[in-house]
């Protein structure tokens, strides 16, 4: 008998079990994943008392907004880029302008994190600086003008920033031109 023929049979028979082992357990983890939701009182249940609610912006209304930034920076001839980010700081859209500078984009999405953390328009964080300069080492925030918080009941729900234009002041404009698109 020739013990490669042997070999080679039965590393087929096992690459063969192990492809249908991976299968059962990809259908298995399908399942598992569609599972109905337990019903509600069960014991997993927290207690209404231990959860939250929180308001956040659709996509469709972070776009309307971006597009509004971006479109008030266009009339001024600006090459922007403009982001917005939800409550919790998580990029929701980002749009890099026509001929927009390639540290634009990130910046955009650094300003609208600051705006958001702190439920306060960036160039009025940036003076903050003077009496707290650590303030710029706290991650993924930038301290300059461009970034503008959206509020719901007074409460930050999303930050939109802007960058490109050449100075904080205008991205900041743009930025509100953002704002005010989602109270139309």
């Amino acid at each position: 008998m020739d013990t490669n023929r042997i070999t080679s049979r039965n590393k087929k028979i096992l690459v063969g079990a192990l492809a249908a082992a991976a299968l059962g357990a990809g259908t298995f983890g399908a399942v598992s994943a569609t599972a109905a939701p337990a019903k509600t009182g069960a014991a997993a249940d927290p207690a209404p008392r231990d959860l939250t609610t929180s308001t956040h912006l659709t996509v469709d209304a972070a776009m309307k907004a971006a597009d509004a930034a971006l479109d008030a920076a266009r009339q001024d001839n600006q090459r922007v880029s403009v982001a917005v980010v939800d409550r919790n700081g998580n990029t929701v859209v980002t749009l890099r302008g026509d001929g927009a500078g390639p540290q634009s984009y990130e910046s955009a999405g650094r300003k609208a994190y600051t705006a958001v953390s702190w439920n306060a328009p960036t160039s009025v964080l940036a003076g903050r600086l003077a009496q707290a300069p650590n303030l710029k080492d706290i991650p993924g925030t930038l301290f300059l003008a461009g970034g503008a918080p959206v509020q719901a009941k007074g409460a930050p729900i999303a930050g939109i920033g802007v960058a490109g234009a050449p100075s904080g002041d205008l991205d900041e404009k743009y930025a509100k031109a953002g704002v005010a698109a989602l109270t139309k």
